[in-house]
């Protein structure tokens, strides 16, 4: 891979930069975040999926970075609500709400429907939208698990201290970096896309 070629990580969530960056550092690209970019817009998430969210982002900051790009689009789908909040997780209780008010909205709800099992799953579709040859791809992780009674531990973001997943009793807010990352659903989706990455610039 030709030890120039940049890639732009486009989301402007400091967590998930944080979290693609570790996911990425032995990786032969040249990352670029958003914030080197002050120009450009930000894209409107304005659909309906995670597919079709993580697909306006990285075609929207592509076109206007002119450099390979990588967007996400991730989130929580709690069985009893109905998927819920799904692709709205980051705004489910407004936008201008902190992850611990997210958090307990989504408890009070999930408590107000007599859910014993809180089974919920975390999916994230990233894209890799590459301007110079107009190709774009999707790749989907997801992680299953449950919801806890109460948040736990203070790791990772969003939704993190709620989320107990399968094969473990703590949450991904209490698990290390190094065992998040061998199961989380953006780690899943992303070792597609690196497979991708390499496969299309060696």
């Amino acid at each position: 891979m030709n030890e120039q070629t940049a890639l732009l990580i486009a989301t402007n969530n400091a967590g998930k930069v944080r979290e693609l960056s570790q996911l990425l550092k032995d990786f032969p690209l040249r990352l670029r975040l958003l914030e080197e970019f002050p120009g450009i817009e930000e894209a409107e998430e304005t659909g309906e999926t995670f597919a079709e969210n993580a697909t306006i982002k990285a075609l929207h900051y592509s076109a206007r970075s002119g450099l390979l790009t990588l967007s996400d689009d991730s989130g929580l789908s709690v069985d009893a609500l109905g998927g819920a909040p799904g692709v709205r997780s980051a705004r489910y209780a407004g936008r201008a709400a902190t992850y611990a008010e997210r958090m307990s909205k989504l408890l009070a709800e999930l408590d107000a429907t007599g859910d014993d099992e809180r089974r919920a799953r975390f999916v994230c579709v990233i894209a890799v939208a590459d301007p110079s040859a107009g190709t774009l791809h999707t790749f989907e992780g997801e992680c299953l698990g449950r919801i806890a009674r109460a948040p736990r531990g203070t790791g990772g973001f969003g939704y993190d201290p709620l989320f107990i997943p399968d094969g473990h009793d703590q949450t991904f807010g209490e698990l290390t970096q190094e065992v998040k990352h061998t199961l989380s659903h953006r780690a899943r989706a992303l070792q597609q896309a690196a497979r991708h990455l390499r496969e299309h610039f060696t």
